[in-house]
């Protein structure tokens, strides 16, 4: 990678140096033509030039600012593009792109690390030579994912190293050792196909699991809003509310039933309502009476007297506190006679 005259600016990571795209990103079929069309024209682009989604949708032929957007995502879900927060070595920070001829494994990995935070962008650190390394949220710093420059294997003309003398290796001894450069985290290691597959394969037994407990509940749902409906018009009339009635009542029924009501409470909650459309409040309190956590109300305001109810069945025991020491029994060995006292 050569050096940005923008540090804002995006950065190219390319094995030749010429824009012609490898054969294998031009047949991948993992991304759209539309983002294969728009990464073509982003490598197409000088190192250092500023990615912006309204640029990019300006001029006769281009797709909407929001179509370029959904292109940038596709792009970094798949490793060939990723935003950036760079830290660089002044110490300031600044926003930039990167973009990829080629699927990066170390993007994609890393896109899945950094989506599911608050800031999407990924952070990266400006070491000593001017490459990157990405900056974890566990503090330690991995690779970039940039291929090394081969200009920058090369190594320069050395003079030949003079003698060692007795004084410089003191000098080298007694010199303080330079600070360690933090260690680069260990790529991931690629996924195999079976791995992947296996995922893929459980990934869909949940969606279908998802899909028919969703059919269930619609059945169920349908079920009693149609009894319900059939049975209000024979005992209350015909509906005339609004005209989304029928449907409002089975999205009412259907919340309850995911809720973890049986179609039996619904439909008794709905008669107890009695209204073809219940209110949410008379909904909530009709569930709550057929589910015995409210006490029905009676048309005098009035709960019927229950002298079981206030007493308690004759066969109960008498309530005591705990700790209380146990009553004696009962004696009636004392003889007493009850009667009239006549006097003298």
């Amino acid at each position: 990678m050569s050096r940005l005259p923008d540090p804002t600016g995006m950065r190219v990571n390319r094995r030749p140096k010429f824009v012609a795209i490898d054969s294998k990103t031009v047949r991948d079929t993992t991304i759209s033509y539309r983002a294969l069309g728009l990464l073509g024209y982003l490598l197409d682009q000088k190192e250092g030039w500023q990615v912006r989604s309204d640029q990019l949708s300006k001029g006769e032929g281009r797709e909407g600012r929001g179509a370029v957007r959904t292109a940038l995502r596709e792009l970094a879900e798949h490793g060939y593009y990723r935003l950036e927060r760079r830290r660089l070595r002044t110490g300031k920070c600044v926003m930039g792109t990167a973009v990829s001829e080629y699927p990066v494994e170390q993007w994609i990995q890393d896109h899945e690390i950094f989506s599911t935070v608050s800031d999407p962008a990924v952070p990266v650190v400006e070491q000593e030579d001017g490459t990157f390394l990405v900056e974890y949220p566990d503090g330690t710093f991995g690779s970039d994912g940039f291929e090394p420059d081969p200009l920058d294997d090369e190594e320069p003309p050395t003079d030949p190293e003079p003698e060692d003398s007795e004084e410089e290796d003191a000098a080298e001894e007694e010199a303080p050792a330079a600070p360690e450069k933090p260690a680069a985290r260990p790529r991931r290691t690629r996924r195999t196909s079976e791995e992947k597959a296996a995922a893929d394969e459980e990934k869909a037994a949940e969606k279908k699991k998802r899909d028919e407990e969703k059919a269930a509940v619609d059945a169920a749902a349908e079920a009693v809003a149609k009894w319900w409906w059939e049975d209000a018009e024979r005992h209350l009339g015909k509906y005339v509310g609004r005209t989304n009635g029928y449907v409002a009542m089975r999205g009412m029924v259907k919340k309850a039933l995911e809720a973890g009501y049986s179609q039996r409470q619904c439909a008794d909650a709905l008669r107890h309502a009695r209204k073809h459309l219940p209110s949410a409040q008379q909904w909530q309190t009709a569930l709550g009476v057929v589910t015995d956590h409210i006490i029905p109300r009676q048309p005098t305001g009035r709960i019927p007297y229950s002298d079981k109810a206030t007493w308690g069945d004759h066969s109960d025991a008498p309530p005591s506190t705990p700790g209380d020491a146990p009553s004696p029994p009962a004696d009636d060995s004392d003889n007493a006679t009850f009667g009239v006292i006549a006097r003298p």
